[in-house]
């Protein structure tokens, strides 16, 4: 698994900016009101709050945090995502629309648990997916042992889903799954991360039981891609 970057420079930003409009706000001040309490220019404080990847240095964020009366520390660890899982099913969307998803829910590193990860939907399989995950700034990775096995897809599609769940649950006590398991929960610690296979429908797909098992391990929560 490719190294983790913690968070990406436009990421930040954006929740920096949102973290400072919102306090602000809070205060019932207009951005000229906080501009001349923290002796900068309006300009500068409307580029801070404006999410862009470009922004002000750290001895402005100084002044502003110093006049919103909160210290640094505290107004950068507010405004750091909170790491999780979310559980991210591609039928029905086009690759376009799922990056863009991702980029909204700001995920760090997608978890490929499809076992062989090709498709016969555009951009989708494993070389055009992580090319244009790479592009968005999002890792790719592919947990093979935690794809589930040609023979079990069919008790997940026909309803037989306590089937289907019984054996999948027998491959996740391999040495490759508990591996994979393990290098998933340590990224769903400290990053957002998607589990990726094709279902909508989470219930139907074995990936419900990769998360479940994920989310106890972490202790994180498991959320919906929108």
């Amino acid at each position: 698994m490719a190294s983790h970057r913690s968070e990406r420079p436009h990421d930040h930003a954006r929740a920096l900016a949102q973290r400072v409009r919102a306090l602000r706000e809070g205060r019932g001040w207009s951005r000229e009101r906080l501009a001349k309490e923290a002796g900068i220019a309006v300009g500068t404080l409307a580029r801070l709050e404006s999410e862009g990847a470009i922004q002000p240095g750290f001895f402005t964020v100084g002044s502003v945090s110093e006049a919103l009366e909160i210290s640094l520390d505290e107004l950068f660890r507010e405004s750091k995502a909170t790491p999780g899982l979310w559980s991210a099913g591609y039928e029905g969307r086009d690759i376009d629309s799922f990056v863009a998803s991702l980029l909204d829910c700001r995920i760090d590193v997608v978890a490929d648990v499809r076992l062989t990860p090709i498709s016969r939907k555009k951009g989708f399989s494993k070389t055009r997916l992580g090319q244009a995950l790479a592009e968005a700034g999002i890792e790719y990775t592919h947990l093979r042992g935690l794809g589930n096995p040609k023979d079990n897809r069919a008790p997940f599609w026909d309803g037989r889903l306590d089937v289907g769940r019984a054996r999948f649950r027998g491959v996740l006590r391999s040495a490759e799954a508990q591996t994979d398991l393990e290098r998933l929960a340590e990224h769903a610690r400290q990053s957002r991360v998607a589990v990726l296979c094709f279902e909508k429908d989470e219930s139907r797909c074995h990936r419900q039981l990769v998360l479940d098992t994920v989310r106890e391990r972490a202790a994180v929560p498991v959320i919906p891609l929108a």
